[in-house]
């Protein structure tokens, strides 16, 4: 029987990696375990949100075990892919060791919509509806990158 393909080893980029990125990850690995290595980064670091820890439980995804880095914390990792999912991190996204890659696809801040929120549930319908984005864009990889 031959060997299974290689997964494709992605990085979810984004200013933080504190909310999009990090339920990037929890989607591939929930959902495209099979074919894609899941890794994500942030230019800096912030620390993971509690409130996409929250909406990804809601879910079923668990994201605790997951921790807020920067591309430096991964040290020589050579990557097929780089999505960023936010504007900061495609103006600044770095140089990879082995040319990977490199694709924006943009999500909403949820954090940044949800300062305004009149309630908590409100802020929390941001982290929900962009978290479900990230899962339909996530079904679709790779199939569904742009050009």
């Amino acid at each position: 029987m031959p060997a299974p393909p290689p997964r494709l080893k992605l990085l979810f980029l984004c200013t933080g990696n504190s909310c999009r990125s990090q339920m990037a990850e929890g989607w591939a690995h929930t959902l495209r375990s099979d074919s894609i290595e899941p890794f994500s980064a942030g230019i800096v670091k912030h620390g993971l949100n509690p409130r996409a820890v929250r909406v990804m439980q809601e879910v079923g995804v668990d994201i605790t075990g997951q921790q807020s880095k920067t591309v430096e914390e991964l040290g020589d990792l050579q990557f097929d892919l780089v999505i960023t999912v936010c504007g900061h991190a495609d103006e600044h996204c770095p140089a990879f060791a082995g040319a990977p890659r490199v694709v924006h696809v943009g999500f909403d801040d949820p954090p940044k919509l949800a300062i305004d929120a009149a309630s908590e549930d409100e802020a929390l319908d941001h982290f929900r509806r962009v978290r479900d984005e990230i899962r339909d864009f996530v079904k679709g990889l790779p199939g569904n990158l742009p050009g």
